[in-house]
């Protein structure tokens, strides 16, 4: 192979370091996120029980702010879920 054929043949590379880098959330994303978290995993369930909500109902609303959590954190706006759909808290 000439030089110039193996230049056309090489691609930059990306680091790993640079990858992770301009994946990593704000601190302002991570507060929210932890706070949706926080509120899925011990306040939703406390407040349902203290008003008396169904387990399915609880657990719809559970689900939904670990969507809203995951998607706070990881910056997506688009609608999609950032966690699969069959995600189960049990």
């Amino acid at each position: 192979m000439t030089a110039k054929a193996v230049a056309q043949v090489r691609k930059p590379v990306i680091t790993k370091k640079a990858v992770n880098k301009s994946r990593q959330p704000t601190p302002g994303a991570m507060a929210v996120g932890t706070g949706l978290a926080f509120a899925s995993i011990i306040l939703l369930p406390a407040v349902a029980a203290h008003i008396g909500i169904s387990a399915t109902l609880t657990s719809a609303l559970r689900i939904t702010l670990m969507r809203a959590s995951s998607r706070a954190v990881a910056g997506n706006n688009e609608g999609g879920d950032s966690i699969p759909a069959y995600f189960s808290c049990h």
